[in-house]
């Protein structure tokens, strides 16, 4: 493999009773048992795609120092719980998890890692009065009206802004010859009730920039994979979900596939570039 990354999703951490099959407060152990595994591979990075915690600045506060002690560097991407805090610490959320910008990407081992902020327009993320808001709330309205599945408040959107940064930031990649991942905490594929409000723009724009190998999501702890016009479409297991299994991986990323090596409920894979549709 050219490089390897640690992969996981939703620990969905709090100190508080589980809620049907979601164990919150073994998401501490989990992690930290997650992170020692990490620590003894060679990663280029650690990636968590969002839902760090359930709720509470306390909650982020107990189990931030697990996750900084993974010895590689180690990324975050916004999903909505992490916004699920105290009103005046909304704003804080991105700089107490180390980003310095909500959507952004990196180069490693001649890759291109773009993560996406898909709580940019969101009822959750963006204060009332906003712009972001207002837009976030017509959109909603426009999607429930149509019945739409993905019409849920716990959803959210990708920005025009955001969009036209990711169609040129997917170009710089193609002209530079790099392989694109792209990261978000929502899916855009298949359709589905947990799917960004915008998934079908956020398509239209990864088929276009001829760069994007694979879009990898958490969201549905479920998980979820399929292919669509050589795309592939990732959902990782929720790490939070059990009291007693976990879920997380280490991807092996070389020049024609994506090797999925999976701990506890995330299973391993094989992710062919270009492989034919799956549904």
């Amino acid at each position: 493999a050219s490089l390897s990354f640690g992969l996981l999703s939703d620990a969905q951490y709090c100190d508080r009773e589980p809620a049907g099959s979601r164990v919150y407060r073994s998401s501490k152990d989990k992690l930290a048992a997650c992170v020692e595994d990490l620590n003894g591979q060679d990663l280029a990075f650690t990636i968590h795609l969002g839902v760090f915690i359930d709720a509470h600045g306390a909650c982020l506060e107990a189990l931030l120092p697990v996750y900084e002690r993974l010895s590689m560097p180690h990324f975050h991407v916004l999903g909505n719980h992490d916004f699920d805090v105290e009103v005046d610490q909304k704003a804080s959320i991105p700089g107490k998890l180390g980003m310095k910008a909500r959507h952004y990407d990196f180069r490693r081992g001649g890759t291109r890692f773009i993560v996406l902020d898909g709580g940019d327009l969101s009822l959750y993320a963006r204060p009332e009065g906003s712009a972001e808001r207002a837009l976030a709330e017509a959109m909603l309205e426009e999607l429930e009206a149509a019945g739409a599945p993905n019409a849920q408040a716990w959803n959210g959107a990708v920005s025009p802004e955001q969009l036209d940064w990711l169609a040129r930031t997917l170009a710089e990649a193609k002209t530079a010859g790099e392989k694109a991942i792209v990261f978000c905490h929502f899916p855009v594929y298949p359709p589905g009730a947990h799917n960004l409000w915008n998934d079908t723009e956020v398509i239209e724009v990864l088929e276009a920039g001829g760069s994007a190998v694979a879009y990898i999501n958490g969201h549905n702890h479920a998980g979820d994979h399929a292919v669509k016009n050589g795309i592939h479409y990732l959902t990782v297991q929720g790490m939070v979900e059990t009291g007693d299994t976990t879920a997380y991986a280490v991807v092996h990323v070389d020049a024609e596939r994506l090797e999925v090596d999976g701990r506890g409920r995330q299973p391993d894979q094989e992710l062919v570039y270009g492989a034919p549709d799956t549904r």
